[in-house]
């Protein structure tokens, strides 16, 4: 998917996953107490419960053996029933940790020069750019536009991470979906930019050529008590990056970038001057 996190309501591994939340919150068992008598991490089981992960058959009969969860064969046989849904990713192979890794950090740090990150999209805005890719079907669009939305939840959660996203103006003018998509994309912005855990900085036009134009976006996520990991993408797919010197060289990027975008209320009165310009162009 896309990116969000949990499978959309009625879906196979959604279906499952509330089932699987279900047995273990009626047995009094927290996701890591799961996952320790399972021999899983509880990250998984978080990951299974929302639909972000799908578990093997093994892995299924393991958690439906620990005589704990009471689920006498239900899990398993719902696997089965499910299996081919079930092994349907709204994340592709290479997207299925990051989402974990962003839902568990204190900050995190992005940069793109084309189009808005994720976790600021629109519903609209995200189908206008799923639905360019050849061979994509509406059922399939519907899902990975589910789950970025999903993914969203973690901006105005209890205790969210703080949000610092560096934007090259192009990203406000280029015309995706058109203008009424544009209106509401660049709205949102404006109104994300004003949460106390969202800061949004916006290289203007004006700058010329900069370091964010050598190659694509990136974001980093810090942790409390982990080496902080990268996400950057590439021309064939993304790449979760947890190299320490690699993430090094990512984080002194995004600290380059910053010396070249406008301060945090100037980025503002530029993103409310964008959403304007939307406004005027559909009268």
């Amino acid at each position: 998917m896309s990116s969000q996190e949990s499978a959309p309501e009625g879906t196979p591994r959604q279906v499952f996953g509330a089932m699987l939340k279900f047995y273990r919150s009626k047995a009094g068992l927290t996701q890591d107490q799961l996952a320790t008598l399972a021999h899983v991490s509880g990250k998984l089981i978080s990951a299974y419960e929302n639909g972000w992960r799908v578990p093997t058959r093994p892995t299924t009969a393991d958690i439906d053996s620990v005589a704990e969860l009471g689920t006498h064969g239900a899990l398993i046989a719902l696997w089965d029933q499910f299996e081919h849904g079930m092994n349907y990713q709204a994340y592709p192979d290479w997207f299925q940790d990051w989402p974990e890794r962003e839902a568990a950090a204190t900050t995190l740090r992005g940069y793109e020069s084309s189009v808005v990150p994720g976790l600021l999209q629109t519903d609209m805005y995200a189908r206008a750019l799923l639905g360019t890719r050849i061979g994509a079907t509406e059922h399939e669009i519907d899902e990975q536009v589910a789950a970025r939305l999903k993914r969203q939840e973690i901006l105005t959660r209890s205790q969210p991470p703080t949000l610092w996203v560096i934007l090259d103006e192009f990203v406000l003018r280029r015309p995706v979906g058109g203008r009424p998509v544009m209106l509401e994309q660049v709205s949102r912005l404006v109104d994300a930019a004003q949460l106390p855990n969202v800061v949004i900085e916006v290289i203007p036009v004006t700058v010329g050529a900069h370091e964010g134009l050598n190659g694509g976006g990136f974001a980093v996520a810090d942790f409390k008590s982990e080496p902080s990991v990268a996400y950057q993408e590439t021309a064939i797919q993304g790449q979760v990056v947890q190299d320490s010197e690699q993430v090094s060289t990512l984080i002194t990027k995004w600290t380059t970038l910053g010396t070249e975008a406008l301060p945090r209320r100037a980025s503002l009165a530029l993103l409310e001057e964008a959403a304007k310009s939307w406004t005027s162009q559909q009268q």
